[in-house]
């Protein structure tokens, strides 16, 4: 067991004018599997780089450990497999990457096929292994289950829980309980370690903030008492001066009065301190408000319906033999391996051109909301995009809003936006449109955890019909109704 030691750490990009990390200190143990969570934008990457030696820092930063960073970037996808992992591991043991490999069930035989041919899930699996095969180092892992299918993300989560040394961001919460010991959590305000995995820190997370907002009312009502008091202090003070009589009593109560308005000034601004130190779980410090969705109901019972179907590309039949229908209130989650065709219906009952056989009915006049995975044509103005988009802009802000995105956001070139950010603006376009049907296409990808809670916590309040695809199990689980396995 040993420390890695970050001291007084400050850090800001060039050009801005608030610091990620201000005199921030830290110590965490090499052994730990520690879970890094907080909202997009919050500075987890930029920890991971910082920790990598990429950007120039105030404070200090002590490893007894080399760092390595998921996902390794290969010079060249083209090569072979065993060439990119001896980039990696310049002098591994055959024997050792095959038990790596034999833990993930990925097939020795992948090693001879061209990487650029692999699957996001084979890709992530090889990386992974070869880099844990590195001796003393510990391992910076971003966000591996993105576009990862279910399968994929509990083989990956069962290797991770059998190694240690390892600081893991990730947004998905059945993932992250599955092979974390400790969760490191960036608030708005401040940096704070627990041990446990992400429910355990939920768990504390929800008691913390309910007893601050008991707290919180309490001081309110004591704030209240004190200001009645005075009112009445200051009430019989007048009484005595209408009397011309007891000047030291004018004295003494005034005396009284001004500590009274001292003591609720003093809470007041305790008040206020614990409000600005608060990050709620489920909604924004400055928004208290939860999200809403514009749905409106379908006049007819059924809203899409397939039978018989089935999709090729070329000569290769992606799936057959598909049937389901979609009823005014379900929430239907596509299941099934990537590649598997689940995006290919989704694109088609959206409006994109893929041949297909069989029978699709979409009901007449349906309104859509789609929700696709590309996010490469956001670039240019916000306003822009929200006008062409049809959508009011001061509605799509304030939900971005509400999504912690900061206003100086709403300034920049959509492009340079992080890709949790573009996902934001895909959902809360989403949000913003009126619909008979919500059609998401893994909409999850990037978005933070806390994020994600608030958008559960509003299709269940609402409960908008919906034909979606995600890989998240705690998200799915917790607002399909129904579910279809595809392949």
């Amino acid at each position: 067991m040993a420390v890695i030691s970050i001291k007084n750490l400050t850090f800001a990009y060039e050009g801005s004018y608030d610091n990620v990390f201000e005199n921030t200190s830290l110590t965490l143990d090499t052994d730990w599997k520690l879970g890094l969570i907080g909202r997009n934008g919050r500075g987890k990457t930029t920890l991971l780089r910082l920790l990598m030696g990429g950007y120039s820092y105030k404070g200090s930063i002590s490893s007894p450990v080399a760092f390595d960073y998921f996902p390794f970037e290969a010079a060249d996808i083209n090569k072979n497999t065993a060439e990119i992992i001896a980039e990696i591991v310049p002098d591994y043991q055959q024997w050792q990457l095959s038990c790596e490999l034999n833990q993930m069930n990925v097939s020795e035989d992948t090693l001879e096929r061209p990487f650029a041919t692999l699957s996001n899930g084979e890709r992530t699996k090889l990386l992974l292994a070869a880099l844990f095969m590195k001796e003393n180092n510990f391992l910076l892992i971003d966000e591996p289950t993105n576009h990862l299918d279910a399968e994929a993300r509990r083989s990956v989560a069962e290797y991770l829980n059998r190694k240690k040394g390892f600081i893991l961001v990730s947004h998905d919460r059945a993932f992250l309980d599955a092979c974390i010991d400790h969760v490191l959590s960036i608030n708005r305000a401040t940096i704070e370690v627990q041990k446990g995995n992400y429910t355990s820190w939920q768990r504390n997370k929800e008691a913390r903030d309910n007893f601050e907002l008991a707290e919180n009312k309490r001081l309110a009502l004591e704030i209240d008492r004190l200001k009645q008091s005075v009112m009445r202090t200051e009430g019989w003070a007048s009484k005595i001066e209408a009397s011309k009589s007891g000047s030291g009593d004018r004295g003494y109560i005034g005396h009284c009065s001004a500590i009274m308005m001292q003591r609720a000034k003093a809470i007041e601004k305790r008040k206020e301190r614990m409000i600005a130190d608060k990050e709620s779980l489920m909604y924004d410090v400055e928004y208290n408000e939860p999200l809403k969705i514009h749905s409106e109901p379908y006049f007819k019972e059924t809203l899409i319906g397939l039978s018989d179907f089935a999709v090729r590309y070329g000569e290769r039949q992606i799936f057959d033999n598909v049937a389901f229908s979609v009823k005014r209130g379900d929430r239907i989650a596509l299941k099934g391996r990537n590649g598997c065709g689940k995006s290919s219906i989704l694109k088609l009952i959206a409006g994109e051109k893929i041949d297909y056989t069989g029978v699709l009915e979409i009901g007449s006049r349906l309104k859509i909301s789609y929700v696709p995975q590309d996010m490469s044509f956001l670039k240019g103005d916000l306003d822009d995009f929200s006008a062409r988009s049809g959508i009011d802009e001061t509605l799509f802000k304030t939900i971005l809003r509400k999504l912690d995105f900061k206003r100086t956001q709403f300034e920049k070139d959509m492009a340079d936006y992080s890709m949790g950010q573009k996902k934001k603006i895909l959902l809360a376009k989403s949000l913003c449109e009126r619909a008979n049907i919500y059609i998401w296409d893994e909409p999850l990808n990037y978005i933070d955890v806390i994020s994600r809670l608030q958008i559960e916590a509003l299709i269940l309040e609402y409960k908008p019909t919906m034909l979606f695809v995600e890989h998240d199990k705690a998200f799915t689980d917790g607002i399909a109704t129904d579910s279809i396995i595809i392949g």
